[in-house]
């Protein structure tokens, strides 16, 4: 069975994310989390946290049936661009620079090897 959790308006960028999703994309979610909890990277963060709301979506399907997150895979991970803000922010001769905050959206599946 498959779940799904997603996460809009990350305040970061989606390349940023897309660095260490790499990193847990086709792992096992014990293992993923594993991973993510000793990443030094800002970006771990989210996506720890939007994998364990899709093991706790995957509970909520699977009523009353026990999950081993050893069986648990993370079948697709996703980022995708969201809306970026834009700022401006004075600079030297009288010119004003633009600054873009963007922001991501980021999809977690997973699915047990039942």
């Amino acid at each position: 069975m498959q779940a799904r959790a997603k996460t809009k308006y990350i305040r970061m960028s989606p390349r940023k994310i897309a660095r260490v999703l790499d990193f847990v994309r086709g792992k096992r979610v014990d293992e993923a989390l594993d991973s993510l909890h000793f990443t030094p990277k800002i970006a771990a963060e989210p996506i720890e946290k939007t994998i364990r709301s899709a093991v706790a979506n995957l509970g909520n399907l699977e009523e009353g049936q026990r999950l081993d997150l050893n069986e648990i895979y993370i079948t697709e991970a996703i980022v995708e661009q969201g809306p970026t803000l834009k700022r401006f922010r004075p600079m030297s001769m009288g010119r004003a620079g633009k600054i873009r905050k963007r922001t991501a959206h980021l999809t977690i599946v997973i699915e047990d090897s039942k």
